[in-house]
């Protein structure tokens, strides 16, 4: 079992990007109030066009109004080189790109098959390359797809050959629909260790199916150290149906601490930003941390 993780935490994009648009002064002060909690990495936001994602739309405002935090190393989402332009220019040094593993959710995501995608990104790579920045490929559908059902991890591990050949630093394996159990991690760690052992590797879980703390500890045991979080669940996918929010970052913290596995994160102040982004939403979030006592926030050993 690892003695530390990292956790990114993808609230400020990921799940603010499934709400109804909510005020810039809003995402500032949760983005502000995320970075004050020792969370080492943080997903800021996505240079997606308006039309796209309307809950993004204020992004260079957002990250140009966001106290950079020392310590805190912050990415943005793109879709494509124009919005990995816009990331650079706002000063953006680590950048995400998306890739379904799916063909059908890659075409209801962008309008193009999964190895047009990778075309593109194999591009993008370059560009981000010779900007001085570093290039994270996520693989969405990776345990499941909404519309195709089962996604077999040769097929994922066939993907990270491509970005990995590309020049990609890293690559995220995303659970788009909470389709991942503890069997599928492994199976899915296990084929792409066999090919790519050096890659640096990431998961996000989602929640769908009441399973994400259980496949984060089947992670664990497989020595995978670097763990997406949203506070207090927000997320999900517009293109899945049936999709629920993230992992909760408090659950994670939570869990880990009592574990003895170090995260750097202040519980205390993760939960104050958890109630923030249920003010900001104006609805309750999943999360059951945020709502326990502190006597029961940490079970007895």
């Amino acid at each position: 079992m690892p003695g530390a993780v990292s956790i990114r935490e993808v609230g400020p994009r990921d799940g603010l990007q499934n709400e109804d648009p909510v005020p810039t002064d809003a995402k500032v002060r949760l983005l502000d109030a995320l970075s004050a909690t020792g969370v080492g990495r943080i997903e800021a936001v996505s240079f997606v066009h308006p039309r796209a994602i309307p809950q993004m739309a204020d992004a260079d405002e957002v990250w140009s109004r966001a106290a950079k935090a020392s310590g805190v190393r912050y990415s943005a989402l793109v879709p494509n080189s124009k919005g990995a332009q816009r990331a650079l220019a706002a000063g953006f040094t680590e950048i995400e790109v998306v890739v379904s593993a799916s063909d059908t959710h890659n075409r209801r995501n962008v309008n193009r098959s999964t190895a047009e995608s990778l075309d593109d990104i194999a591009g993008l790579i370059q560009l981000l390359h010779e900007a001085g920045a570093s290039a994270e490929v996520i693989v969405a559908t990776s345990f499941g797809c909404p519309y195709e059902g089962d996604v077999d991890p040769v097929r994922v591990a066939g993907i990270v050959d491509r970005v990995v050949a590309d020049g990609a630093d890293r690559v995220a394996f995303g659970d788009t629909t909470g389709m991942a159990t503890p069997r599928r991690v492994r199976e899915l760690v296990t084929a792409v260790r066999d090919r790519q052992s050096e890659i640096p590797v990431l998961l996000h879980f989602h929640n769908t199916r009441g399973t994400a703390l259980a496949n984060l500890l089947a992670a664990l045991e497989l020595g995978i150290t670097e763990y997406d979080a949203s506070v207090g669940g927000l997320g999900g996918c517009p293109y899945a149906p049936g999709a629920s929010g993230n992992v909760a970052t408090e659950e994670v913290v939570h869990m880990l601490h009592d574990m003895g596995v170090d995260t750097g994160i202040d519980l205390d102040a993760l939960l104050e930003a958890a109630a923030l982004a249920e003010e900001i939403v104006g609805r309750r979030l999943p999360s059951g941390v945020l709502r326990a006592g502190p006597r029961t926030r940490l079970a007895a050993r």
